[in-house]
């Protein structure tokens, strides 16, 4: 009798995952320097444009603030619209909009001109940030989900702190008009090169291979496009009411730094404003390095299997109170430079608080994280253009006391601590959505 010998059949070694996903974060980064270069341009070039065009310092005030307005007024519009068609359309039409109307600044000859040019630039930004969320919450998974923005508004921040430096070194060579013209051919180079690579749905690209795809959102989970807003069911939502009023109280107080700190900085610590100006950058950049902090360390214990809830929770309450506390602090400390240095810690705590929050729209929106983040923005910034206009009346009615204001900043820091008590910031809201069989993509099984 014969016996044949089986040999044991060798397994096929894993095959690693592509890293496709992380050029969406690639593009998530140079739009948020793009956006912030375009948005504080117009700060350095103001004297310019008040000299051409004959504007009083009110009429100017009018230009910067009604940018605020339509930007909070289009955050919801803008998030619905890619949750409605999609990331790719809506992110390439909007940058291109706002794009045009950065030139078109350079364009203006009186004061109509110079309003409308900036109302309907806020108005193409307000589409910038809920729809990286969108992209975010359809490329990543929710391990990277913090960690990617930590990464994109440590950019946000850093490119608000050195566009005027930016700014300041383009007026030596081109004229304000100029100017704008190149800093809105930025945007168009941006949108040509995002559309050409970025897919609504990850399957679509070639590039992305099945141990990639596995480790991405499902088209069921995310709902890519042409999916219902269900708006009843997010306006009825304690967690939603939370998630808003939180980036409410936050923006109250960070719009201080981008608006009337260099006032602050000359009246109450006596700084001219050449020394002034420097110190004014310490908040943006301490800012910056606590969304980086946040997005890295709470990622790193969200994808090592800690509890995303808990995790979000501290994070986020560590940072409203430290902005509370140091904010509080920095108004009995004598020297400047330390008190600039402790308002940049209050800027450090409260940027922890900023990736957990967009990360809570992509977990807890899910289909409609676009829609969700939208709504979430536009509260912090109406919340944020109500800021300077208190700081004024504050200011009037207590004799230039800038040690109530501050106080005022600490209020509202602290009180975004119970927002987060009380808020459920990873359980979604709505089921995913069943993919018809039509619509199901073969998983391919090799990466070419």
């Amino acid at each position: 009798m014969i016996q044949t010998a089986q040999e044991p059949l060798s397994k096929a070694p894993p095959i690693a995952p592509t890293r496709t996903r992380f050029w969406v974060i690639v593009f998530a980064v140079t739009l948020a320097v793009v956006t912030y270069i375009d948005r504080v341009c117009i700060s350095q070039a103001a004297p310019f444009i008040r000299q051409d065009l004959g504007l009083s310092e009110v009429q100017m005030g009018l230009a910067f603030a009604v940018f605020f307005w339509t930007y909070a007024l289009f955050e919801i519009p803008g998030g619905w619209m890619g949750d409605r068609w999609g990331a790719r359309r809506v992110l390439m039409r909007v940058v291109v909009w706002w794009s045009f109307f950065t030139v078109a600044t350079g364009w203006a000859w009186n004061l109509a001109s110079l309003v409308t040019a900036r109302a309907l630039f806020g108005a193409g930004e307000a589409g910038c940030f809920p729809n990286v969320t969108k992209a975010f919450a359809t490329w990543l998974p929710r391990g990277e989900r913090v960690r990617a923005q930590g990464l994109m508004w440590l950019s946000a921040r850093w490119g608000g702190a050195f566009t005027p430096l930016l700014v300041i070194l383009v007026l030596k060579f081109l004229s304000w008009r100029q100017a704008f013209g190149a800093f809105g051919l930025l945007g168009v180079i941006w949108a040509v090169f995002f559309y050409r690579w970025y897919r609504d749905d990850p399957r679509d690209n070639p590039h992305v291979n099945a141990a990639e795809l596995a480790l991405i959102p499902t088209a069921s989970e995310t709902a890519p496009v042409h999916q219902a807003v269900p708006w009843r069911k997010l306006l009825r939502s304690k967690t939603v009411w939370l998630l808003c009023a939180q980036y409410a109280f936050l923006s109250y107080g960070w719009t201080f730094y981008i608006t009337w700190l260099p006032t602050y900085l000359k009246e109450a610590r006596g700084l001219q404003l050449g020394t002034g100006a420097v110190l004014a950058g310490i908040p943006l950049l301490f800012g910056g390095v606590g969304s980086l902090c946040s997005g890295f360390i709470g990622g790193h214990f969200e994808r090592k299997g800690g509890n995303a809830r808990r995790i979000r929770r501290l994070m986020a309450c560590a940072g409203c109170l430290g902005a509370a506390g140091c904010t509080a602090v920095s108004v009995s400390i004598h020297s400047p430079l330390t008190a600039m240095i402790v308002m940049g810690l209050a800027s450090f705590f409260m940027d922890l608080a900023v990736p957990p929050s967009w990360a809570v729209c992509m977990d807890v929106g899910g289909r409609a994280c676009g829609t969700l983040s939208g709504g979430m923005n536009m509260m912090g910034n109406l919340a944020g253009s109500l800021g300077p206009l208190a700081t004024g009346f504050l200011l009037v009615r207590t004799g230039h006391n800038w040690d109530v204001v501050l106080y005022t900043f600490a209020g509202a820091y602290f009180m975004g601590t119970f927002c987060w008590m009380f808020l459920d910031p990873v359980t979604p809201l709505l089921p995913a959505t069943p993919v018809r069989g039509s619509e199901v993509v073969a998983v391919r099984e090799t990466g070419n």
